[in-house]
């Protein structure tokens, strides 16, 4: 197999895709499929047969030609690549509609990332065991408990006025990745990981879409 590219030259559009196969790949093994072949999954997956195999070369040569891929090994290769072999242990800051459906959303557990310690500044909230059983704590215990729980990846679910102020600490916490759901870009050091997830921008590409259609 020959050596992947670094990391940084991968396209974020290629990482993207991977874990869009990793999706179907996994349904496909709980089917029992053994090997499917480039168009057929990227039939399932909506993408070209060339991208599959352009993204997948990235990292090395999978498959047979004439054959297909074998669903398992493809599926335990792409998860090595996206680090998903592994638990990921996250902290959430901002318990309130958004970050309680992220809290019930299973998911998450299935994919290997786990709400290790969940946070809010409201008195209301602090203190209250959610149903999902994590306890609320106050934003004032933020850096011990990333230390103490091993926390990796900060989520914010806050208003976007909070959202800085949030991710600063997190920072100052040594967290190096941040999964952003506040409506506002975030101001990070040369190094971090952000990827933010506003839905109103995903609203405004449909919006363009129908317009476009309709004139």
């Amino acid at each position: 197999m020959r050596q992947p590219m670094k990391f940084s030259k991968i396209p974020t559009a290629t990482i993207t895709r991977l874990s869009i196969y990793s999706r179907y790949l996994e349904a496909l093994a709980q089917e029992g499929v053994k090997i499917i072949a480039s168009d057929k999954l990227a039939q399932k997956c909506g993408i070209n047969p060339a991208q599959i195999r352009k993204d997948l070369a990235y990292f090395g040569e999978f498959g047979i030609r004439g054959v297909g891929y074998f669903v398992k090994e493809l599926l335990f290769e792409i998860k090595r690549i996206l680090g998903l072999n592994k638990s990921w242990k996250m902290a959430l800051i901002g318990i309130g509609n958004l970050g309680s459906a992220l809290l019930a959303h299973q998911n998450f557990i299935r994919q290997g990332y786990e709400f290790a310690a969940v946070f809010d500044v409201d008195p209301a909230k602090v203190g209250r065991r959610l149903p999902s059983g994590q306890l609320i704590h106050h934003l004032d215990e933020l850096e011990q408990a990333i230390k103490d729980k091993d926390v990796e990846i900060g989520v914010i679910a806050t208003p976007a006025s909070q959202a800085q102020a949030v991710a600063q600490r997190l920072i100052q916490a040594g967290i190096k990745a941040i999964l952003n759901f506040a409506p506002t870009q975030l101001q990070v050091p040369e190094g971090m990981a952000v990827e933010n997830v506003d839905f109103t921008v995903k609203l405004d590409n449909l919006a363009y879409h129908l317009t476009m259609g309709n004139t």
